[in-house]
């Protein structure tokens, strides 16, 4: 689906951050079930992961990709005419 001509409101945009730390909190939370832990380098073998940290504590990096992620499914979601409003 093409969003290059989506632009999410302000009211979007508030919630990015919100809804990317729980992106974050889900997947750590499927990981550790899966029994991977915290490692300060990704090995699949002892299943290690840096990211396995708290979202406050990812690097800027890792927060953008999570905040892309959600952005990019917002504006998804409005393409296909879809309407998002708090109730």
């Amino acid at each position: 689906v093409d969003t290059s001509g989506v632009h999410l409101t302000n009211e979007l945009h508030e919630i990015v951050e919100l809804l990317a730390k729980n992106t974050h909190d889900h997947w750590a939370s499927l990981r550790m079930k899966e029994g991977w832990r915290y490692g300060p380098e990704r090995n699949d073998a002892l299943k290690e992961h840096p990211c396995l940290v708290p979202y406050e504590e990812l690097p800027e990096s890792e927060k953008e990709h999570d905040r892309t992620v959600v952005r990019e499914l917002l504006k998804t979601l409005l393409s296909l005419g879809f309407g998002i409003q708090k109730e």
